[in-house]
């Protein structure tokens, strides 16, 4: 149950016709904080048990091993932060307020006491995805998935005017995920909402 890569299962397994025992978001919830805050590597199953609020054995039973659970938690932070971003964008009138709205939601989760917790995906990648194939796989699908929002929504501000006509959307949106992602990194350090937002407003600046 303490190998990194022994399992690519992405959901629990539970033992057939047999109820859960446990509220599986909650017991989640639960693995992603003790996770980014120790990696996966830093964390014994004793510990991800009392994290998640569920007995060894309950836990035995629905995942096959740590990798399991940490799939697990993984897909369920990218699920999250994917919700987060989009209620972000319910009353953006334009592509350029829709960035905005995006960029003012990093510098909210890269500043304060949760910017110095970190962000599961970058940590994930540092430690893991130079030899875990799951979990690269997966962060490579998210951040292709962040830099292309970024591209549709330059090209939707080009369209309303909001966003200069000269920018290559697909450069830009490089360059954007590279920002967003990069403040992640730097909001470990202790950064205040207001200094990432003004990253945010330089870079609003370029695009206008």
């Amino acid at each position: 149950m303490t190998k990194a890569h022994s399992s690519p299962v992405s959901s629990p397994v539970g033992q057939r016709g047999r109820p859960r025992e446990f509220d599986l978001d909650a017991a989640l919830d639960g693995a992603i904080g003790v996770f980014t805050r120790k990696g996966f590597h830093g964390v014994s199953v004793a510990e991800l048990a009392g994290a998640m609020n569920v007995s060894a054995g309950s836990l035995y039973k629905a995942f096959p091993d740590k990798h399991a659970i940490f799939i697990a938690a993984l897909d369920r932070y990218i699920c999250l932060r994917q919700a987060n971003i989009a209620a972000r964008l319910t009353n953006a009138q334009s592509g350029h307020a829709a960035l905005a709205a995006i960029l003012t939601a990093y510098a909210e989760l890269a500043s304060g006491e949760g910017g110095k917790l970190g962000c599961l995906v970058v940590a994930s990648n540092v430690e893991l995805g130079s030899d875990d194939a799951v979990v690269a796989n997966r962060i490579a699908a998210q951040l292709g998935r962040y830099r292309q929002r970024f591209a549709d929504l330059l090209k939707q501000g080009q369209l309303d005017g909001t966003i200069r006509a000269d920018i290559d959307p697909d450069d830009m949106a490089s360059l954007l995920l590279c920002v967003t992602q990069g403040m992640r990194v730097v909001g470990k350090t202790g950064q205040s909402f207001e200094a990432m937002q003004r990253t945010v407003s330089q870079m609003l600046l370029i695009l206008a």
